[in-house]
């Protein structure tokens, strides 16, 4: 986003619920899916300020702390950003930081360190790359699965029960967030969702649902009437 005088302008976003299309079905919500959502909009800002084939960041990440650089003369600047966090904590580890490094690693210019990354110990000063490399593509998350499995099998099918209907192990998911990177190199167009003529019906109907239909005047005029012979017959008992 960006301001001007009129108000704040949208350039481009992206969301968790688009990543299915890209093969990450489950999990939404972890700091796996908040990098490859990142990465998304990243791609996608780039591919319309016609940046992405100069600029493509780390096509393979590894954890590792990398700032987008200057092509130099006669090219032009990357684009620059700046992370807003809003009302979001900016604790140590926070999925806000996964949407960041994302978008960083997708080719965009953010200007930060490593001190809120998952991995970054505070008395030697120092980033874990390999842990941090873990958390991008869901390592947390697959270690979470073989640990519940052998600790409590039925707390395990019950927390990761789609995961199962998929027949997606834990072995898998390194690979399915891996070829979703790719995927979305290859195309991060915003997909429009095309509707029927009975789904709009549909979403007319649920929309005026609950909503008070306007009074005509000689309605108007009934209903005071009504109210006034009511008041009157309660006056007179």
């Amino acid at each position: 986003m960006h301001a001007k005088l009129q108000g704040d302008f949208v350039l481009t976003a992206a969301y968790a619920h688009e990543l299915p299309r890209y093969g990450i079905k489950h999990g939404l919500t972890n700091w796996a899916a908040a990098y490859a959502t990142g990465l998304l909009c990243a791609r996608r800002a780039l591919t319309k300020l016609g940046l992405a084939d100069k600029y493509e960041g780390q096509v393979e990440p590894d954890g590792s702390i990398k700032e987008v650089e200057a092509l130099g003369e006669g090219n032009p600047r990357p684009f620059k950003c700046y992370l807003d966090t809003g009302l979001k904590r900016t604790t140590t580890g926070s999925r806000l930081f996964g949407a960041m490094k994302g978008a960083s690693d997708g080719g965009i210019f953010i200007p930060h360190n490593s001190k809120r990354f998952p991995g970054y110990d505070i008395e030697s000063k120092e980033l874990d790359e390999e842990l941090l490399k873990g958390y991008i593509f869901g390592a947390h998350v697959s270690q979470y699965m073989e640990s519940l499995e052998e600790e409590d099998d039925e707390k395990f099918k019950k927390v990761f029960s789609r995961y199962l209907e998929d027949d997606i192990g834990s072995e898998d998911i390194e690979e399915i967030y891996a070829e979703a990177h790719k995927a979305i190199r290859e195309d991060p167009s915003i997909q429009k969702k095309e509707y029927s003529e009975s789904d709009l019906a549909g979403f007319k109907e649920t929309s005026s649902k609950g909503r008070d239909r306007r009074l005509s005047k000689e309605q108007r005029r009934e209903r005071i009437a009504a109210k006034i012979a009511a008041f009157k017959d309660g006056q007179e008992s």
